[in-house]
């Protein structure tokens, strides 16, 4: 008889990062359904953003939840989170056992087909503190994570697959050293949703 051995989070081979990969993590329910929960009762909303002058609506939709006074400030806009549902709770409850770390709030992305993306960059914000641990649940399509070094052009681009159910630990000085993207891609493609789970320093 096989004995099924509980899925571990395991390190990356990423210089000047720190990041910790597991391909599938128990949610406590099917992916799919739980994606579809969340998506249905989730507030969307679709922030814009200012490139050379023009204004454009973001290739993506967020959702952001926390503790009162986890406020953050996300591509220029201070954002006030809303109290956590209880299947949010739930899943931050089991991230936080699963990683060892805690978190006060999340910010959730909805890529509705495959036209939505999101553009490099790094999650280096002031709040987020010196060495921020970030840690990014994947539901529904798989999409691609590309990492491209800050400083360093001779280190090659980086892709990392999220399949569905998958965690990415994001930590150490990953941030100060690495950006991070998904692409937009040519074939037809589902949804996907992506909570970042974080902790949020009270802004003076």
């Amino acid at each position: 008889m096989s004995v099924k051995t509980r899925p571990t989070l395991s390190p990356l081979p990423l210089q000047d990062a720190e990041l910790l990969f597991c391909d599938c993590v128990d949610l406590g329910c099917a992916p799919d359904l739980l994606m579809q929960q969340l998506i249905a009762e989730c507030q969307w909303r679709q922030e814009t953003v200012t490139l050379f002058g023009k204004t454009h609506p973001q290739p993506r939709l967020i959702a952001w939840y926390g503790d009162k006074g986890a406020d953050y400030t996300y591509s220029g806009t201070r954002h006030a989170p809303l109290d956590w549902t209880p299947e949010l709770l739930r899943l931050r409850n089991a991230v936080e056992t699963f990683t060892g770390s805690r978190y006060n709030s999340v910010l959730l992305n909805l890529y509705r087909d495959e036209n939505d993306a999101m553009g490099l960059h790094a999650d280096d914000e002031p709040e987020l503190g010196a060495e921020p641990v970030i840690a990014s649940l994947s539901l529904g399509e798989q999409r691609t994570l590309f990492f491209r070094h800050r400083h360093r052009r001779d280190l090659k681009t980086f892709n990392l697959p999220l399949p569905p159910a998958s965690l990415l630990v994001m930590r150490g000085s990953t941030q100060r050293n690495w950006k991070h993207g998904i692409r937009k891609l040519r074939r037809p493609l589902g949804p996907r949703v992506n909570l970042t789970f974080r902790w949020v320093y009270p802004q003076i």
